[in-house]
């Protein structure tokens, strides 16, 4: 039986683009079929108990700076720590992701480029131009993409599956789920590993 995956994030992470080449490693030693859903950033601080990082106290804020330069050099994955287009709307772009999931599943290499995009490329997954460009890259037909993902079915798929999430204790980014079990953080893919390995 397949080992199923399913992996809520935000594509406005630090956390989930730091943790994309261990996360693919895992996958791929343990040959896991991976669920990518996108789900609202706002949505799930506001009915999650979070604080957005704009207003948390300074010295929350920089104890994150402190963390993402230290996980940055630990794991070898370079990052710009203070990205120019973060915060941006990341909706269009999470369709595009649900609507690769829903087409085929293989959702993961648009998922990875647009959280790079963000943290390593200085890329605004706000803008459409831009969105295209990435899936182009992606070697998905751009235009075809994006409308999908501006289809109603897409915008729904958006919506229920943020209240997922929420329904499934998911409060954060990235957040896997496998057998029932979360696993909140880059840091906890290990023990994802872990229990992989054990079913």
């Amino acid at each position: 039986m397949s080992k199923v995956i399913d992996y809520y994030h935000f594509l406005l992470s630090p956390w989930s683009y730091l943790g994309i080449k261990h996360f693919n490693e895992v996958v791929t030693k343990h040959g896991a079929t991976v669920n990518y859903k996108p789900i609202s950033v706002m949505d799930t601080f506001e009915n999650m108990g979070g604080t957005p990082p704009a207003k948390r106290h300074p010295s929350r804020q920089r104890f994150r700076m402190d963390e993402l330069k230290r996980w940055s050099s630990h794991l070898g994955v370079p990052m710009n720590f203070e990205p120019t287009f973060w915060p941006a709307d990341q909706t269009l772009a999470a369709q595009m992701v649900l609507a690769v999931q829903a087409a085929n599943g293989n959702a993961g290499k648009l998922s990875d480029a647009l959280l790079t995009a963000v943290w390593a490329e200085e890329r605004n997954i706000a803008d459409e131009e831009t969105l295209a460009s990435i899936a182009k890259e992606c070697g998905f037909d751009a235009n075809a993409l994006i409308a999908q993902a501006q289809s109603d079915v897409i915008i729904e798929a958006y919506k229920t599956t943020t209240a997922e999430a929420h329904e499934r204790d998911v409060f954060g980014s990235p957040t896997y789920i496998y057998k029932g079990e979360n696993f909140w953080g880059q840091d906890r893919i290990d023990f994802l590993d872990r229990a992989l390995a054990a079913s």
